[in-house]
């Protein structure tokens, strides 16, 4: 008995160090998302940057979170069997990491729409050279 609860108290400990890990790549990896984020949102106004960075964080961390179930969508594919009971007949239904994917990809959408829309507009280089070319 004293063995089934050391190996028991092993496997817990061995899963939670792999948590952990997972945990530490997850942060590492919304870091550098947030990074290539704030790049390619670098000409937002100064007075503008302390309200938008809380949407590019929140941005990196959905990305991350729709590429990993990404990958479980791919590996399980969208729908699944499903039935209440033994007695009911299964049927198809979608599965909730599926669903879940579909509302954070509208919110990261949404973030990245808002991103967008505070950067100031570029001159439309193609109107100016029009214009030289009328001269």
């Amino acid at each position: 008995m004293e063995s089934r609860e050391l190996e028991s108290g092993f496997i817990k400990q061995e899963s939670s160090i792999v948590e952990q890990k997972k945990l530490e790549l997850r942060e590492r990896l919304v870091k550098i998302e947030k990074q290539r984020l704030q790049e390619l949102y670098k000409n937002i106004p100064e007075n503008q940057k302390k309200l938008t960075e809380g949407l590019i964080i929140q941005a990196a961390r959905l990305r991350i979170l729709l590429d990993e179930m990404w990958i479980d969508i791919t590996e399980n594919g969208d729908y699944e069997m499903f039935s209440q009971s033994e007695k009911q007949t299964p049927y198809e239904r979608e599965r909730p990491v599926a669903k879940m994917y579909n509302s954070r990809n509208d919110s990261y959408c949404r973030i990245l729409k808002q991103l967008s829309d505070i950067l100031p507009e570029e001159p439309d280089d193609s109107k100016e050279s029009e214009e030289s070319d009328l001269i």
